[in-house]
Formats: C-alpha cells, structure tokens, sequence
C-alpha cells in the first residue's frame, strides 16, 4: 500500500499560506490523517497566461474513505477556503487535487485516479518524485522519472519547504 497523494495549488491570496491553511484543514479533519509532504514547486500557469505562477505541493495521506467519498471532503475544504470556480485552468486561492489512491485505477464522470493529467505535469511529478522516487510507477502510465522526461521543457523550481 503506498498511499493516498493529494496536489495542492494555488496562485492568489498568498499562495503559500493557502498551502499552509489547506493543510492544517487536512491534518484537522476526523476522518483524515496526514502523513509525508513535499517542499513546494513553482510553476508557470497550464492555463491562461495572464495569472500568476502557481504553487504546487503534494501531501501523502491515509483515510479509510473511499475515492468519492474523499473528493467530496477536498471539494468541502476548497468552499470553505473561498475557492471560487471562474475561467477554466484559471486563478484560484485553492485547488485540492486527488492524484493518487493507493494503485486504484477509476474513471467515473466525477473521478478519475490517478489524475487524468498527472503524467504531464512537472508541478505534479516533481514533488511525486520527491516522496515516491523516479522508479515509482504510476498506475496506468509508467514510472515516474520517464514521465518526467517527457516534461522537460516545462520550467519548475523548488520554492521552499512546506508549510506546517
């Protein structure tokens, strides 16, 4: 069992206490228990260009939710933050994202594990990376490290540890 793994971004209303409150709403809910986290990556936007870089980080997870069940307590956290759904890919304060459910493959028209897009995204490999290693194979597409390779015109830096 490897785990459950959460991305958590945001690019407005200071982007890294965003990361910080996100998590602290994680570590606090009953249901919930937090494990390991990765330091926190920055990013150019996947989306519209004209918004700023975002913040990307990973926390590993452990529930006894199902994979539903769970997008709907990450869905309540975001409202809860004041997470306002505008233009697609667009600006957020928060964005909680299940990228990974132990080695669940699932596509339903509310869910699809992992992430429809984690194999093409650095802000989402990197910090997998970091937890898992290169070697970890994403189900359904391969080890992370050659994904990674795929990306590599994708600008990502390391911009601090994460914030507790």
């Amino acid at each position: 069992m490897t785990g459950i793994f959460l991305g958590l971004g945001s690019n407005i209303e200071e982007p890294i206490a965003q990361l910080g409150t996100a998590y602290s709403h994680l570590r606090e809910h009953r249901l919930l228990e937090t494990s390991t986290t990765s330091s926190v990556y920055v990013s150019s936007p996947q989306g519209p260009k004209d918004q700023p870089d975002f913040f990307n980080a990973v926390v590993q997870i452990h529930t006894a939710l199902e994979p539903i069940a769970l997008l709907d307590v990450l869905l309540e956290i975001e409202q809860q933050m004041g997470r306002v759904r505008g233009r697609h890919w667009g600006e957020r304060c928060i964005d909680l994202d299940l990228l990974l459910f132990d080695t669940v493959i699932l596509r339903s028209e509310r869910l699809q594990l992992p992430h429809p897009r984690a194999h093409e995204r650095r802000f989402v490999l990197d910090p997998l990376i970091e937890l898992l290693g290169p070697e970890y194979t994403l189900p359904g597409e391969g080890p992370l490290g050659q994904l990674q390779s795929r990306c590599s015109e994708q600008e990502i830096r390391v911009s601090c540890e994460f914030p507790k």
